[in-house]
């Protein structure tokens, strides 16, 4: 059972993050900066290749390392994520004790305590009714799984992307709409830091709008339900920016520009555009 680390990252000059990530297993790292090159070096039979390339949006990092990689179980990674020194075996045991396991979500936890990350209590499957508690960075998958599907990350959704978040949860949604198994694991691997954010710029009106597309591409017959419940679970944390009125507003205006796109590339694909 081979294993791949996936790292996103921006303007790396060398392969330092090997260190930094505490990385003992083989990675693609997918840079992204004003240049276009490759690097390679291989650490105790483990091999770490960098692709740096001259382009922005963490869906086309995610799907650019998914695209290089040969492994049996692919990690997905940001970098600041330190690993644990035992992060490899851990992995493989979970996918051993569930071998109908698609996707398994593990124990992640922040450092930055307001911007703490969901603690896996119990060891159960993943569902559409708690699927989007998770991060990229709590994921590890069987690679030919997901290809099978032809599932991949959204170009729209995350940093660098036309809306600024969410490329992670739609990527699990996918998983569970094309029936794959998703199990989430009692089991550490991993700290992260998430000591700055690359998109989050405060409770605000772009922060709203990208929520309502994001609820509109998850899932358009419940789209309202989804903008009501987040503006009323989150009214504490965004009260002091947003009136609920004005957060309920522009998250439906996002989910209007969303469908309204939408619309325009199926009108776009009936007339043999």
């Amino acid at each position: 059972m081979n294993i791949e680390v996936l790292v996103s990252t921006m303007h790396q000059n060398d392969l330092s993050l090997i260190k930094k990530m505490n990385l003992q297993t083989n990675a693609i790292i997918i840079n992204q900066c004003n240049r276009n090159s490759y690097l390679e070096k291989s650490i105790n039979n483990r091999q770490y290749k960098m692709y740096s390339f001259s382009e922005r949006g963490v869906g086309k990092s995610r799907n650019n390392a998914l695209m290089r990689s040969t492994a049996d179980i692919c990690v997905m990674a940001d970098d600041d994520v330190v690993y644990l020194d035992n992060y490899e075996a851990i992995i493989k045991d979970a996918f051993i004790r569930m071998p109908n396991a698609d996707v398994i979500m593990f124990n992640v936890p922040s450092y930055n305590k307001e911007r703490d990350t969901i603690t896996i209590e119990k060891t159960q499957r993943v569902r559409y009714h708690n699927c989007l508690k998770y991060g990229t960075f709590n994921m590890a998958f069987k690679r030919e799984s997901i290809l099978k599907a032809n599932i991949f990350f959204s170009l729209l959704f995350g940093g660098g992307a036309v809306y600024s978040a969410g490329e992670d949860s739609l990527f699990i949604m996918d998983c569970l709409k094309k029936g794959l198994i998703i199990y989430a694991d009692t089991h550490k691997i991993a700290d992260v830091y998430h000591e700055t954010s690359t998109w989050f710029t405060g409770f605000n009106d772009k922060y709203f709008l990208d929520k309502g597309a994001f609820f509109a591409a998850v899932s358009s017959p419940w789209c309202l339900l989804l903008i009501l419940q987040f503006a009323i679970r989150r009214h504490k944390l965004y009260k002091k920016d947003m009136s609920f009125a004005g957060a309920c507003a522009a998250m439906l205006e996002g989910k209007r520009n969303f469908n309204d796109t939408r619309n325009d590339k199926k009108g776009c694909l009936c007339n043999g555009s």
